[in-house]
């Protein structure tokens, strides 16, 4: 068996091999089907427009070799990369805020510790790029600068892209359109969303939302890291790529759809816990085993699973949301 997966990431003690092949045989001939179709899409003119055919292909999975160039698509970082030729490497060449440097650098090492393409031993080390994107990017974007959480997503944008220029432009798609407001320093996109779920939670899985609040349990304290890390770290990285292709074409509704898919499925699970650390353990234990391994079924369930989620729902629970967190604040 394999200690390392095609991404470099070390896998755990006490990893499920056998689950895990078998899960992977099945899936590899959907991968194999799908590669075939996304290939008559492209048709080697490496272009594609928006449409539901396109938006289909997407939640049924972009085929790895495809992947990078169908994010920089579908997420308009491919256009800001063209109509900025150079941009990238002024960043890096330019004036350097040592504040922000001194934080990028001591998250390095921190970096997917589990991952030997990161390890400072290996050749090429992607730490390097992983600094240069981040130093650009906190240059980039003043507003936001460098926060904790940014170093997961571009060391993921990196081992996909495995180009430093368009993961640069795929980190400005997701914090600067995607996501709203996750990482600016009072991170209120972040704190409103989180709201917003548990808004959604009350309304789709009422149960959960009443055993959280009967224990005093805030959403930030179990899904905080869902939001910040989309996921990374949390499921299976096959499924955070799957997740992530919805993301970059649909925004970040599908966070929702997927926080609200592992709440739902596990309802009864969840209702077990009987005070405050049960429940944020159950929290933990969700985000495990083959209903997160099995990707694409998993994926197949966010999209029914939570049933109708309209971007227009959202946005006005955000509101609201959002006026609650300032008044806290």
């Amino acid at each position: 068996f394999c200690r390392v997966d095609p991404y470099g990431f070390e896998r755990p003690e006490d990893f499920d091999y056998a689950s895990y092949e078998a899960f992977f045989s099945r899936y590899l001939v959907v991968l194999t089907r799908r590669a075939i179709k996304w290939s008559k899409l492209l048709k080697g003119n490496n272009s594609i427009q928006k449409s539901l055919k396109v938006k289909r292909y997407i939640r049924k999975g972009i085929p790895n070799e495809h992947r990078a160039l169908i994010w920089m698509i579908v997420s308009g970082a491919q256009a800001n990369m063209e109509q900025n030729p150079g941009y990238y490497h002024r960043l890096l060449e330019g004036e350097k805020n040592d504040k922000l440097v001194e934080a990028i650098k001591t998250d390095m090492n921190r970096t997917f510790p589990d991952n030997v393409k990161f390890r400072k031993t290996s050749d090429p080390c992607l730490q390097h790029t992983l600094y240069n994107v981040l130093v650009a990017y906190g240059h980039h974007n003043k507003a936001v600068g460098y926060c904790q959480g940014m170093n997961f997503i571009a060391g993921y944008l990196i081992l996909i892209t495995k180009n430093e220029e368009e993961s640069f432009w795929l980190l400005d798609a997701l914090i600067g359109r995607i996501l709203p407001d996750y990482y600016s320093p009072a991170m209120l996109g972040l704190k409103t969303d989180q709201e917003v779920l548990g808004e959604l939670v009350k309304m789709k899985v009422p149960a959960v939302a009443e055993l959280m609040e009967r224990h005093g349990v805030m959403w930030t304290l179990v899904v905080s890291r869902w939001f910040i890390c989309l996921f990374i770290d949390i499921l299976p990285v096959e499924t955070v790529l799957r997740i992530w292709d919805c993301l970059f074409y649909e925004g970040s509704k599908i966070i929702f759809r997927v926080a609200l898919t592992l709440i739902k499925q596990h309802q009864a699970f969840i209702l077990e816990a009987t005070n405050f650390p049960d429940i944020c353990d159950k929290f933990k234990q969700i985000t495990k085993g083959t209903f997160v391994t099995e990707c694409h079924s998993f994926m197949q369930k966010i999209f029914t699973d939570p049933g109708s989620l309209s971007m227009a729902t959202i946005n006005k629970l955000r509101e609201t949301c959002r006026e609650k967190v300032l008044s806290q604040g």
